[in-house]
């Protein structure tokens, strides 16, 4: 029964391998001159002005997730453009299609709306 896990045994020691030996490798091989200015934090090319761990508005994360949001949908528009011919065959069926997208994209307008009428992307 345990020859079973063989396999998974062999492959989880390749992976580990595979993730060390390059670190381990690095580490022994790689030039180690530490100076103060290598050790000095950094910061956008100026020395840092306050702690890293600062607590960030929520407005911020707020803003990152929205923009998550409507990148995701407008990610369906571009399958359904390059198939919106191949859809169908007919006529109706690909007006159908067609008045579909043009329902979701109200949806997404709607959304849109209510989120800039509560203020979520004015920074102040």
């Amino acid at each position: 029964m345990l020859e079973a896990y063989f396999p998974v045994l062999v492959f989880i020691l390749f992976a580990a391998g595979f993730g060390l030996i390059p670190i381990l490798a690095g580490w022994i091989l790689g030039p180690s001159k530490p100076d103060a200015e290598k050790l000095s934090p950094f910061e956008c090319g100026f020395e840092p002005f306050e702690d890293a761990r600062i607590k960030f508005d929520v407005r911020y994360y707020l803003l990152a997730i929205l923009f998550i949001l409507f990148d995701l949908e407008v990610a369906f528009l571009f399958p359904w453009a390059t198939i919106l011919r191949e859809i169908a065959g007919t006529e109706a069926v690909r007006s159908f299609g067609f008045f579909e997208m043009l329902v979701f994209l109200g949806i997404l307008l709607v959304g849109y709306i209510y989120v800039w009428k509560k203020g979520a992307l004015d920074w102040e």
